[in-house]
């Protein structure tokens, strides 16, 4: 009796493999803001996944990487200006917005690179350019117009998170210091519940 009421509350407690999945397009941000991100999440020991292979030429992601969303505890998403132009980043984007609406309550943190969130909130400016693209692409293809109708719900959600703002007139390296204080306190405080919860049930 005790064993199945341990396995049943241990959804309440749960033990991430990871603690940040990064999204990002990597031929806008990653040789600056999300490689220095990257290393900053490094240097404190904060476990992150990170696809270093990027085939964002994909039309679907691997299961690996969707196994690798559903383990992180926090997913930073990095939109921008061609973020929506790739499938690929578009579907992650979904899989992640899915996995924090669910069981799995990911804490999802966007990071707006040089983009209104208003564009990406209603998909205006490149993301309008992007879009007009893809549903080209599926004129013709009632899932495909599906998928992609799915990809603008995502953006909408996810553009109504609190995040962080990256432009001209921000200092990069304090931006990056605030997200990863942030990440790094959070992920303390689940490592504390997890501990206690583990105490609790066993």
């Amino acid at each position: 009796m005790a064993s199945s009421s341990s396995a049943s509350n241990s959804q309440y407690c749960p033990r991430w493999k990871y603690d940040v999945f990064l999204s990002f397009r990597g031929d806008d941000t990653w040789n600056n803001f999300t490689s220095h991100l990257y290393k900053g999440f490094k240097n404190r020991g904060i476990a992150t996944f990170l696809d270093d292979e990027r085939l964002e030429d994909g039309d679907s992601i691997s299961e690996e990487l969707v196994q690798a969303i559903e383990e992180s505890q926090v997913a930073v998403i990095v939109f921008s200006k061609n973020y929506a132009k790739s499938s690929w980043c578009s579907n992650e984007l979904v899989k992640i917005m899915e996995c924090k609406e669910k069981e799995n309550r990911q804490t999802v943190i966007p990071v707006f690179y040089y983009v209104d969130p208003s564009h990406v909130r209603y998909q205006s400016e490149s993301f309008a350019e992007a879009f007009a693209k893809h549903e080209s692409r599926y004129k013709d293809d009632v899932e495909g117009m599906q998928k992609v109708q799915g990809w603008r719900n995502a953006l909408t959600t996810a553009a109504d998170l609190k995040g962080h703002d990256i432009h001209d007139g921000i200092n990069q390296s304090m931006k990056i210091d605030q997200i990863v204080d942030h990440i790094s306190s959070k992920c303390r405080k689940s490592a504390r519940f997890y501990l206690i919860c583990k105490m609790l049930w066993e």
